[in-house]
């Protein structure tokens, strides 16, 4: 079973960075989180590659075994912009204490009734990242993942990110690119060619370049550490770990020193 939230699950609080019509485009597609094949299709192919990179800094951060089942144990874990909890349930098998947050309420039932199914005890909360660093929640590491692209102020967002880590705690953040490349296979390929996703579901102008990125994450009080690119490969139609390549999807590490 779920442990209860502390939050309301009818509404999410502290919204200053909260953009109204991107948790609607999310929350209207919050049944099909967990079919391989439906809106949520590319996060389903690019998954492995997201915990391949996040595993691999959470362990090289607080010093863990990967080979150990239980390798996160003792570890506090935020999830935001969980969705149906395709990276929450991955790190609760790892033994990390997980919550996860989503500014969309019809995200929540979903994931918890998955996470129950699945023998699960994850925290799932219809709230944002600024109300619960408000309530003085503090996390060992927050995941950040296609979230950041998403609001209405990035530099309050990331700040909020700052303030729920703990000293010494790690943030891993994801977005995407700004340039003609990701407008090509972000926006063109992925909403309308594929149809992997609904059109509009990203907007081009709100991409983040790597630089910027950096110097965000920065002004909000961190440091970042690492950054890589995530890269499709369509002739073995797989994504992998890039050093080099960060023209479209790429994630970051950083650190809150302080």
């Amino acid at each position: 079973m779920t442990r209860a939230s502390t939050a309301p699950a009818t509404a999410a609080t502290g919204t200053a960075t909260v953009d109204p019509a991107e948790v609607a485009k999310f929350e209207a597609m919050a049944a099909e989180w967990w079919d391989p094949h439906g809106k949520f299709k590319p996060l389903h192919e690019m998954n492995p590659c997201r915990l391949d990179y996040i595993t691999r800094q959470i362990a090289a951060e607080f010093g863990r075994d990967l080979a150990d089942p239980q390798a996160f144990a003792g570890l506090r874990l935020l999830d935001i912009g969980c969705g149906g909890g395709l990276l929450s349930e991955p790190m609760a098998r790892l033994g990390a204490e997980v919550v996860g947050a989503d500014a969309a309420a019809g995200n929540i039932p979903v994931a918890r009734l998955h996470a129950e199914q699945s023998g699960l005890a994850i925290d799932y909360r219809n709230v944002t990242a600024e109300s619960l660093a408000a309530a003085g929640e503090r996390f060992d590491v927050v995941l950040n993942m296609e979230v950041v692209e998403h609001v209405a102020d990035p530099l309050a967002y990331l700040t909020a990110c700052h303030d729920l880590l703990k000293p010494g705690g790690l943030m891993i953040c994801s977005t995407l690119n700004r340039n003609a490349k990701s407008f090509a296979m972000a926006i063109v390929g992925a909403e309308w060619v594929m149809r992997w996703l609904p059109k509009g579901t990203h907007e081009w102008a709100k991409f983040i370049t790597p630089e910027e990125l950096y110097d965000l994450i920065r002004r909000a009080g961190l440091d970042p550490v690492d950054r890589k690119g995530m890269v499709f490969n369509p002739l073995a139609w797989s994504w992998s770990l890039s050093d080099r390549d960060l023209s479209v999807n790429y994630v970051t590490a950083s650190v809150r020193r302080d």
